[in-house]
């Protein structure tokens, strides 16, 4: 604030030295036109041999001399010195029109004096028409100007930086705002929100982008809450069962069954090293982003090729070094269908070869969690099927159990989310399946939804669309 009125005193003080030199020249000026204007009216009055005497010029600030080449004095106005010029013939150059400062007092005058000079009579009798005007009214219209801005000047000044300091005031109070509400939510005394301004103006636009960044940040921190919830929770059960089978084992001593307690234990620490290894997978996926970060399946790999990209990429190979390359899918789902007999899961193979792009181990993980998924709650059968499906390869898991209420479709994909029958009948898992699911597939540029069977009978059917591997690529 003190740095802007310094620089508005600076500029109003620089305006005002331009202004009084500007007015000076001004009225310079006009005092040498108007004594131009006497001269040449007898310039032309000697030249036509006609100059009375005294000369005829109004005005008390005004004196007019004819002089001849030898420095007499011809003709003068009445206050006009008859004897002496007003101008040296040193300082006269012939034949020229002439503009000279010089003192008041040869010219009997006051103060400063502006003398014009103009050439006149023959070229057999050169004669020199000088006039000087008193620069008086020039110097005090000058004065007075300069007096009433110094007065005026710190008056301005003062005005300005009042006004200056209400307007930024003004300008700067929702700023205020702002960081008061910045600073109440850094020390948790006020809620997650900053005040909006009612201006529409630039600070509204800020408050409103940072109120939506506050409630992506704040979903965020929940959603990181609940996530840790759940997980100390999931950690917690296999570390309790560990626990408990140990003490028990110590209390019973020489009567321990310790091939069962070490079964149980064994159990245990597999059921918490699934957890701990969906835990990591789910966190290198959410740093790694989508399908658009690095190492993902973007839109620009399918368009040219995904593997023969990764194959230029690693100067040859079927995969890159990341594992994104061709993948035949009718393959992929026999070699998955066939870890699981009981109940066996049939697979209903292609017509045809149906190729995608993408890593092959998170391709596999996406259908072994699904087939899991189903096996656990199906009843008698499992069946997987591929085929093409407009612009993407459509891979189906279809199982006859009890299915998946239309409400809770969306929210089987959250993390460590399990229904109630799910919950029941689980045999261990974490609820972090189909969330793995769907980060995977979103990785690999697909989509995977959920829906019934059929009209008629019981079932769950996931539906998984991914790229397919464009016909060109090599």
């Amino acid at each position: 604030m003190a740095i802007g009125v310094f620089g508005l005193s600076v500029g109003l003080a620089l305006g005002g030295v331009v202004l009084l030199g500007v007015l000076g020249f001004v009225l310079q000026r006009s005092v040498d036109n108007e004594a131009f204007r006497t001269a040449d009216a007898v310039a032309l009055l000697a030249a036509e041999d006609a100059l009375p005497d005294p000369l005829p010029v109004a005005g008390g600030q005004l004196r007019v001399q004819v002089i001849d080449g030898q420095g007499r004095v011809r003709a003068a106005s009445i206050d006009a010195d008859r004897l002496v010029p007003m101008v040296g013939p040193e300082r006269l150059e012939a034949h020229q029109r002439q503009r000279l400062s010089m003192s008041g007092e040869r010219a009997g005058l006051v103060g400063p004096v502006r003398v014009v000079t103009v050439p006149a009579g023959t070229a057999a009798d050169p004669l020199t028409v000088l006039v000087a005007k008193s620069m008086t009214d020039v110097r005090h219209s000058t004065q007075v100007v300069g007096t009433s801005l110094l007065i005026s000047f710190p008056l301005l000044v003062a005005a300005l930086a009042v006004v200056a300091w209400r307007v930024v005031g003004a300008t700067l109070r929702p700023v205020e705002s702002l960081r008061r509400g910045a600073e109440e939510i850094t020390g948790r005394a006020g809620p997650d929100r900053l005040p909006v301004p009612a201006s529409h103006d630039e600070v509204h636009r800020l408050a409103v982008t940072l109120n939506g960044m506050l409630d992506r940040l704040e979903s965020a921190r929940r959603r990181q809450r609940a996530f840790l919830s759940d997980a100390a929770h999931e950690l917690r059960s296999p570390v309790t069962n560990i626990r408990t089978e140990l003490e028990v084992a110590r209390r019973l001593g020489e009567r321990t069954d310790w091939a069962a307690v070490t079964d149980n234990l064994l159990a245990d620490t597999e059921r918490l090293g699934r957890l701990v290894n969906d835990l990591l997978l789910l966190a290198r996926l959410d740093e790694s982003g989508g399908p658009d970060a690095p190492g993902g399946v973007t839109g620009a790999d399918r368009s040219t090729g995904g593997a023969a990209g990764a194959r230029r990429s690693t100067g040859g190979g079927p995969d890159g070094p990341d594992g994104v390359g061709p993948v035949e899918l009718g393959e992929l789902l026999a070699t998955v269908a066939a870890r699981y007999p009981s109940p066996p899961v049939r697979v209903l193979p292609p017509d045809e070869p149906l190729w995608t792009v993408g890593h092959a181990d998170e391709l596999h993980r996406i259908l072994t969690n699904l087939v899991e998924n189903a096996v656990r709650h199906a009843r008698a059968r499992v069946v997987l099927a591929a085929a093409p499906e407009g612009a993407y390869h459509l891979v189906t898991v279809t199982d006859d159990g009890p299915g998946v209420p239309v409400a809770d479709r969306d929210r089987v994909f959250d993390r460590f989310t399990r229904l109630d029958d799910a919950r029941a009948r689980d045999a261990g898992g974490a609820g972090l399946g189909l969330s793995i699911v769907r980060e995977l597939v979103r990785r690999a540029g697909g989509t995977v939804t959920l829906a019934d069977a059929n009209a008629d009978d019981p079932g769950l059917r996931v539906s998984l669309r991914l790229p397919p591997l464009p016909p060109d690529t090599p």
